[in-house]
């Protein structure tokens, strides 16, 4: 499939046969663009050839899948393109993200837990209380009765 290019060119994206892409299956899409009218896909399948949306004006109301594989996001990754929606949203734009979360926080959300980031927490060691060498993003799941 051909897609448009910014310089207004259609040009084909060739991949390797052998590679697997997964797209949401259509009737999930279809009930959330009914539900938020999506006029902007900053993650087209195919991406054309030197493609980067993380650099150009997205529209009122953005669907936003996000390439994991380096092959398939040479400009960023999931958190490039979360960096992008908040931007976007900024400056008045909804964006809905679709991220995969580990089964635990699954179960939580689910469950109907709130969740308030915490930041990035630099954990300690129990014993010497020694900071860890790096901070990490964190999030507290909070299940209230």
């Amino acid at each position: 499939m051909d897609q448009l290019l910014l310089d207004g060119s259609m040009k084909p994206v060739l991949y390797d046969k052998d590679k697997r892409f997964w797209r949401i299956p259509p009737k999930i899409y279809e009930a959330l663009d009914s539900e938020f009218h999506f006029d902007f896909d900053p993650c087209p399948y195919p991406r054309p050839a030197h493609y980067n949306s993380l650099v150009v004006p997205w529209g009122n109301s953005n669907w936003v899948n996000p390439p994991f594989c380096k092959a398939d996001a040479p400009y960023g990754g999931p958190s490039a393109f979360a960096r992008k929606a908040v931007e976007e949203f900024h400056k008045g734009k909804r964006s809905v993200v679709v991220l995969p979360v580990p089964n635990s926080i699954g179960i939580l959300l689910a469950a109907g837990a709130k969740v308030r980031y915490a930041g990035k927490i630099r954990w300690v060691e129990a014993s010497t209380m020694e900071p860890a060498p790096k901070a990490w993003p964190q999030a507290f799941f909070i299940l209230e009765p």
